[in-house]
């Protein structure tokens, strides 16, 4: 019944300011249009649809609020009379009482505020959507900054997480892209993100990681944590002082390298996305400043670390291959990287996906590099891939709301911007890196421990998998017979073993083809380990058999 309250609150608010305006009808299918059409027996607004669209934003709470943030970042999307009042929504969020204020912190901290502050400022330095900032100083003199959670905000973010979760639900039962678009399980993993967002300790700790990330480097500082002064709801750390990254007269009149500025955003990005593999994943304007000092050689400023992400080491592997081969104009790799990472399913014809590939990028390739949008292109193609039923990565859509974010920003910055002259470079070091001796070598120190307290137990998993092999029945008559042979050898050595775990899944390439296809649906049933020692199994296996 509670979420039915706030669909319906939703509804009110979407008709106060008549929001259906901002939609261009004339794309709908008829139905949605029909639905619309009671929206105009309500009273038309005299506000602009900018201010229309952010007090509907900051009414409705801090999903619509960050929703409205995305938005203010895209110019090249959103027209500008929107994105100006949408701005507002990065640090201007109508804020809560002082007083209010003062109780939650003072209860965290357990004493009064002026027993632990000095120069406490009443009126707050920001106020965004889920927490509010007031500045003032330590006992020692260092300035900072008090951030504290909204009061009952949990409330309204679990009703409207309910509400997306249901409707969720029934795109994914009702519609033809619901098993696809997978919607209820990207709602799941924004509740956990909003939901460790109102956890300043976790926010402190992603803060503080990435300051040890940075810490010799001169495009991004992060500010100190105060960890003696931080709670779950509380958070203290240092003060900055540099210049809002939208603020392009301030930034112009210290002479401020604008390009190299947007050029650095970019590098920040691909920085902590491929070498550290942590990443600021709410990199609006409104949490982004700029040093004062060395206008010439820019230097960010972040804060707000509550969102961040990371990707497994697959999909930083195919994500940097498809972006490299995409930007090559090689089409059938980016076919080939889709189905082998598992982002399109194995049936797909990857010829037919070239193809559909082809077809959106070559008319957005043929301009001017500086005058493509990954926001664009992304957005195409995941239409075309509609066809091939490729469904949406969980894990990638974090990354895809902050490129978008870093793309939006760096083009307010600099017009001019070529991500790609920025990216490619970056790409193709990290690539040979990633394969280098060193680093290979590094992995093996890493890890190694780990692969020898596993390696007794070889053996008898690959005699394990050789009893599950007898049940495959599509398997050739000899290579059965030569699994059995093993087995009975098994309980009188376990050499062998180690050979067949040595020679790991390249041996079944020596294999005719008939076989490696009767074992794939097999494989399938697998967990990694088993199917990769199973792999390793038949390979010795083929080599016997090629022997005799």
């Amino acid at each position: 019944m509670t979420v039915f309250f706030r669909f319906l609150t939703i509804v009110r608010v979407f008709l106060r300011y008549r929001l259906d305006e901002l939609i261009p009808k004339q794309h709908l299918p008829v139905r949605a249009r029909l639905l619309l059409l009671p929206c105009s027996l309500f009273p038309y607004s005299n506000l602009s649809r900018g201010e229309r669209l952010l007090r509907a934003c900051e009414e409705l709470g801090p999903i619509f609020v960050k929703f409205g943030q995305l938005l203010s970042t895209r110019p090249d999307l959103v027209p500008d009379d929107i994105v100006a009042e949408l701005n507002y929504l990065q640090d201007r969020v109508t804020p809560f009482a002082n007083d209010e204020f003062r109780v939650i912190v003072e209860r965290a901290l357990g004493a009064p505020i002026d027993s632990i502050f000095s120069d406490y400022e009443h009126e707050p330095l920001a106020s965004a959507s889920v927490a509010q900032v007031h500045a003032a100083k330590l006992k020692n003199g260092k300035a900072v900054v008090i951030k504290a959670i909204r009061p009952n905000i949990e409330n309204i973010i679990a009703q409207d997480v309910a509400l997306l979760l249901q409707l969720a639900k029934l795109l994914e039962k009702y519609s033809d892209d619901g098993r696809r678009l997978r919607p209820v399980e990207i709602v799941e993993d924004y509740r956990n993100t909003i939901f460790d967002e109102l956890n300043l300790q976790k926010e402190a700790a992603n803060a503080s990681q990435l300051r040890r990330n940075f810490a010799n480097s001169s495009l991004l500082y992060v500010p100190e944590v105060y960890w003696e002064y931080t709670r779950s709801n509380v958070m203290v750390m240092e003060r900055i002082y540099g210049i809002p990254v939208t603020n392009i007269d301030e930034l112009n009149a210290q002479h401020t390298n604008m390009k190299k500025l947007a050029e650095r955003g970019v590098e920040i990005f691909f920085t902590q996305v491929f070498d550290h593999n942590f990443f600021h994943a709410d990199m609006h304007p409104g949490n982004i400043f700029v040093a004062r000092t060395t206008p010439e050689l820019p230097q960010y400023m972040a804060v707000d670390m509550a969102i961040v992400g990371s990707l497994t080491r697959a999909d930083q592997y195919y994500l940097a291959r498809n972006l490299l081969a995409m930007f090559r104009r090689d089409y059938r790799q980016v076919a080939e990287l889709h189905v082998q990472s598992g982002w399109v399913p194995a049936h797909a014809r990857v010829d037919e996906f070239e193809a559909a590939i082809r077809t959106v990028c070559e008319p957005i390739f043929e301009k001017p590099l500086k005058d493509i949008s990954f926001g664009h292109v992304l957005l195409n193609l995941f239409r075309t891939a509609r066809r091939f039923d490729m469904e949406v990565q969980p894990q990638l859509v974090l990354l895809q709301k902050t490129l978008l974010n870093i793309e939006g920003l760096g083009r307010q910055l600099y017009p001019e911007l070529d991500l790609w002259t920025t990216a490619h470079p970056f790409l193709e070091r990290w690539l040979k890196k990633r394969f280098h001796p060193k680093s290979l070598w590094g992995e093996l120190k890493r890890y190694g421990p780990e692969w020898m307290e596993k390696f007794p137990q070889i053996p008898q998993l690959i005699f394990n998998s050789l009893q599950q092999l007898q049940n495959v029945g599509e398997l050739a008559p000899e290579l059965h017979k030569a699994a059995q042979q093993l087995q009975a050898r098994s309980a009188q050595s376990s050499r062998r073993y180690w050979l067949a775990g040595s020679l790991l899944a390249g041996a079944i390439a020596l294999a005719h083809p008939w076989i490696y296809q009767s074992v794939c649906s097999y494989l399938h049933g697998l967990d990694f380990t088993a199917s990769s020692i199973l792999l390793a199994s038949l390979g010795l296996i083929v080599l016997l058999i090629k022997k005799s």
